[in-house]
């Protein structure tokens, strides 16, 4: 038997406009947010090797604490995707707006130096 054709447009009338955040793929993007996560700080680590860690750029990073931040908020938001997904987004969309925000360490750093 199939469904009638006012089913059909009630079914989809009633799915119109919302939002459905499956938990699996909330976490599988916080899987890829968190793959980025850690080549940045890879990457952080390695340039930090080369340079020293008496060099401007290890005076800038500090601590890194943007980037260490950043993987612990991911780290939540994966494990809160399959209990809260929506809340899940709204961690990554925060990870976000940190990283938007001008970070000025390096900047001072190279005024100071000129």
């Amino acid at each position: 038997m199939q469904p009638s054709l006012e089913r059909i447009r009630a079914r989809e009338a009633d799915d119109a406009g919302a939002l459905h955040f499956a938990p699996l793929t909330v976490a599988a993007y916080g899987a890829v947010l968190i793959g980025a996560a850690v080549a940045y700080t890879i990457l952080t680590r390695v340039l930090l090797r080369l340079h020293g860690h008496d060099s401007v750029l290890a005076k800038a990073l500090g601590r890194d604490f943007k980037g260490w931040l950043s993987l612990a908020i991911y780290l939540v938001a994966i494990a809160l995707a399959f209990l809260y997904p929506l809340a899940s987004c709204g961690l990554y969309a925060v990870v976000a707006a940190i990283w938007l925000c001008p970070d000025q360490r390096f900047e001072k750093l190279i005024a100071a130096q000129h």
